[in-house]
This record gives structure tokens, sequence and C-alpha cells, in this order.
């Protein structure tokens, strides 16, 4: 008998036909003798929705209770699931967030788990019963309603994956895994069996939409192996696990793209100890994640910085270095919204050399340039034009045989 963490997202409970099927397919596991939890997020739409809702009467609904309107929606997700599971038989039980007591901080829309007490959920599968348990929520510790931002219910599955100690945590969602690049994209793309915890990170984090990257933090930390599937269909998915010494065979294990960029650049920086400190505490203060920084050899005692931050904070980053920029007597601020980044991932980099010399060199063939480089252990990371973006992931994909079925070692 195995213990069993299943998560459905909003397009895999979209409709009242699809939640049937989802029970259908828990029923089915559980008819197996495992026992089994469901996480489920709001049906499609809904989470938007609600906030829709709540701008119709203010731009800044008060964040409190715009975490208790969200909520909702997989209030209604659970409840339809249980209904659903017990119409065809069989004991379901559905609890949120803070029935299932998921303990987090105190921040808004962003909140962060701190602790699960897996009493109750235990007990509740001690009876034999399916349990469906909220995503994206919990409760704070003046027991306030918190939402964990968007991909918090695969965060959910996998945080209470760790604190049951289960078997599997089944991720299912409208692909039929991780992939080598975007297929939209790359026709050639192909799906990857096995994925270590640390290149799932970096797919994650450089623009991979498959899994919350918060989600596969806690699985790394509390080695809970994942297992991403299609809910439309019953094919085997990828695993995401500890790292295997096998899986340094494989040179490249995908390519990543990321429109959601946007670049700054300040010209003639004075040149002296504490001026990073100066340019970007205020930036760090307004919550805006940087990410790429290149700052260019001292020349007579100023020099160029640029850097990266998410589009969507591009102008609020913008006014702010402009009027950082006059403080500092540095020159004029550059900004470029049209830009992307293009990345390639793989273990199999850190006992590989020429990885980077052979992506330079594909870009080149191609005609495109690039304007920011950044690489770990395992990633390299180029920011290019934007409207080169589709060219170069499939120029990377073939030119490290991703399409074949095995990759190049």
């Amino acid at each position: 008998m195995a213990l069993i963490v299943q998560k459905y997202g909003g397009t895999s409970v979209g409709n009242i036909e699809r939640i049937k099927k989802v029970a259908e397919r828990v029923i089915e596991s559980s008819k197996r003798g495992d026992k089994l939890l469901v996480v489920l997020s709001a049906m499609a739409g809904q989470t938007d929705a609600l906030i829709n809702l709540s701008k119709e009467i203010t731009e800044s609904p008060d964040p409190r209770e715009l975490d208790v309107l969200m909520a909702t929606g997989e209030q209604v997700s659970i409840s339809l699931f249980s209904i659903a599971v017990k119409s065809m038989g069989y004991d379901c039980c559905s609890l949120l967030g803070f029935q299932a007591a998921i303990y987090t901080d105190h921040i808004y829309g962003k909140a962060r788990i701190r602790s699960i007490d897996s009493k109750r959920i235990l007990k509740e599968l001690d009876k034999n019963r399916i349990v469906a348990v909220a995503g994206f929520q919990g409760i704070d510790e003046k027991r306030n309603i918190t939402t964990l931002g968007r991909g918090g219910s695969d965060t959910t599955a996998v945080a209470l994956a760790a604190a049951l100690k289960a078997d599997v945590c089944e991720i299912y969602t409208d692909v039929e895994g991780v992939f080598s690049a975007d297929p939209n994209i790359c026709s050639r793309a192909r799906k990857i069996d096995r994925i270590s915890y640390d290149e799932m990170l970096e797919f994650a984090s450089l623009g991979a939409k498959v899994l919350d990257i918060r989600s596969v933090e806690f699985a790394k930390k509390f080695t809970v192996p994942i297992h991403v599937r299609s809910s439309f269909t019953g094919n085997e998915g990828t695993m995401v696990v500890a790292e295997k010494r096998e899986m340094e065979k494989v040179l490249v294990s995908g390519v990543v793209s990321d429109k959601n960029e946007a670049r700054v650049t300040i010209s003639r920086v004075p040149d002296r100890p504490g001026i990073a400190f100066k340019i970007f505490e205020p930036v760090f203060k307004t919550d805006v994640v940087v990410d790429m920084i290149v700052q260019n050899t001292s020349l007579d005692g100023y020099t160029d910085l640029t850097f990266t931050v998410p589009r969507a904070d591009f102008q609020k980053t913008m006014g702010l270095i402009k009027s950082i920029a006059k403080d500092i007597d540095a020159d004029e601020v550059l900004g470029d919204e049209e830009i992307a980044k293009v990345s390639i991932i793989g273990v199999g980099m850190r006992n590989h050399a020429g990885v980077a010399s052979k992506m330079f060199e594909t870009l080149a063939k191609e005609s495109i340039n690039i304007h920011m480089i950044s690489t770990s252990e395992i990633k390299i990371s180029c920011v290019i034009d934007e409207k080169y973006t589709e060219l170069a992931v499939r120029a990377l994909h073939d030119a490290f045989g991703l399409g074949d079925e095995k990759a190049e070692a």
C-alpha cells in the first residue's frame, strides 16, 4: 500500500465533466489499495475572475480580504470533487487549508509555508477516505487565511507529501511531462523521462511553466519524488528525483526561453566602494527581483552597469533608477523591453568543457547577437533580441542533439 499525493491544476478541473474524470482517476488509484491525498487548484480562470470582481470595487483591494476572496476558488473545486467521489460510491473528505493545518507566514498573496500538522489528514486517511485538500492556501499565526501566490497549489502538494512522507507526489497538468524545449516552439522537443531537482529548479527559474519553483525547492529539501503527468492521458510523465550519476552522461537536458525580461543600463557610474549597494538597495526594497547583472571594466573611474528585471516591473524600475542616477552623479539611464533570455540546462555541464563555446557558436551561425551572459554549474543563459527567441531555441535544441532519442553526450 502506497501513500500518494496527487495534484490537479485548474485546467484539469476546468468544468464538471473534467472534475468527474479526475474523481474517476483518483478512485482507480484507490482501488489498487493506495491511500490518496488530492490537492486541487481553482477551476481554470476562477482566480482571475475573483480578482477582477474585487477590482470592480477598487483598484487596490485590501490584501487580507483579497486572500479570503481568492481562497474560495479552491473551496469550490474540492467540494465539487468530493461530491463527485461520493456520488460514485466512495468515501471522501474535503479540507480547507486551515482545516489541514497548513501554517504560513503572514505575507498576504505571497505566503510561505512554515509547518504542517498532519494529524487531521492522517486520521481521515486511516478511515480509508480519499482526502481532498485545497491548494494555494493556509493560515497564519493569527488564524488569518493566506494564499501562496501563483503556482501555490504545486507547493501545497509537495509540502504535504513531505509532511506525510508520501511515496510520490504526482502533479497532473495539461502537458505530459517536462520537455527538452517548449513543444510550441520546437516540434522536435522530446519528453524527458527523468530530471534532477537541480535541473528542474533551473527550468522553473528560467521560464518553464511546468512546476512552481517553490515546489521543487521543497521536493529537493525533503527528497520527495515528483511525477509530472497529464490529466488527459494515462501515459508516464517525467520523474523529478535526486541526481544520479548516469544523469551526468547527458550534456544538456533542455533549452528554455523567457520573454518576461527587460534590461536597464546606467552609463558612467562612479566606480567606488558601496555604489552597487546604493543602486540596488532601493530596488530590492520595492520587491523587484533583479536577475542578471553585468558591470564593465572601470575606465577613468567610471563604469557601465546593466541588469535585467521582470518586464512587468520595468517602468517602475526605470523611474527609480533615473532618480538614483542623479543622486550618484551617473550619466544616462537606458532601457530595453524587447529582449529575451535563452538558456541551456544540464548537470552534465559540470564535467564537460566547451559547452559555452558551442552555444555561442550556434547563436553566431544564426547571426544572433548576445547582449548579456550568465552561468552557473549547470546552466548558461544569454540575453538576446526578443525577435530571435524561437530561432535560438530551435538552433540550440538541434546543436545539442536534444531531438535525438538520446541527447548528445
